[in-house]
């Protein structure tokens, strides 16, 4: 197995299950935000998913120093495991925590629930048509543009990323062709961004 190389992702499990996921983020916002500006903190709902996060710095250096200080650390009664993430660009993609081949698992969950709401999207009138541009929305007040890229920098042919001025929640992203557009939305519709948010990515209209 490759050794895995630094980065400003870190892959955090042994966590207490038993923990909301509320009062978790925030706790380890609290025990990290020493090391570094915090970009993300992710804590998954479902019961695979329980007992792992991911906690995105802004650099490599408050990542390893964090790694370096809270490896073993007595966090709600169990010793934190830190490692750092696979790969920076993968650390979303695979942000379920497991380390299995390009997150299967995740796309096979997403397309046994996108039948269901096919039907309702856009008023009933069916999914819009693959558009280069993305429209993000339901995203937390406080998302920013570098958040945003972490998760869709992992797809090929990233061009821009605009939020939309006095209008938070929403956001623009863009990528160079409509077919390359197309794995970003598959991957990162429906994708838990926040404990309160689920972010919808949907085609922009045409």
């Amino acid at each position: 197995m490759a050794e895995i190389q630094p980065n400003s992702t870190l892959y955090i499990n042994n966590l207490n299950e038993k923990i909301k996921i509320d009062e978790l983020r925030k706790s380890l916002v609290a025990v990290f935000k020493q090391f570094g500006e915090i970009v993300s903190v992710m804590c998954f709902r479902t019961l695979k998913m329980r007992g792992q996060a991911h906690v995105i710095f802004t650099d490599v250096s408050s990542a390893a120093a964090a790694k370096e200080a809270l490896t073993g650390f007595p966090f709600y009664e169990k010793p934190m495991k830190i490692q750092f993430a696979r790969e920076e660009s993968d650390a979303i993609a695979k942000e379920k925590g497991t380390y299995v081949e390009r997150q299967p698992k995740y796309l096979s969950e997403k397309i046994q629930k996108k039948p269901k709401s096919k039907k309702r999207e856009n008023g009933g009138e069916g999914p819009a048509p693959p558009n280069k541009i993305l429209f993000c929305t339901n995203l937390p007040d406080n998302a920013t543009a570098e958040m945003l890229e972490i998760m869709f920098n992992q797809f090929s042919g990233l061009k821009d990323i605009r939020m939309v001025p006095n209008r938070p929640g929403i956001a623009f992203v863009e990528f160079d062709t409509d077919s390359l557009a197309i794995p970003a939305r598959t991957t990162l519709n429906n994708f838990r961004i926040s404990a309160e948010h689920v972010m919808r990515v949907d085609y922009a209209k045409k």
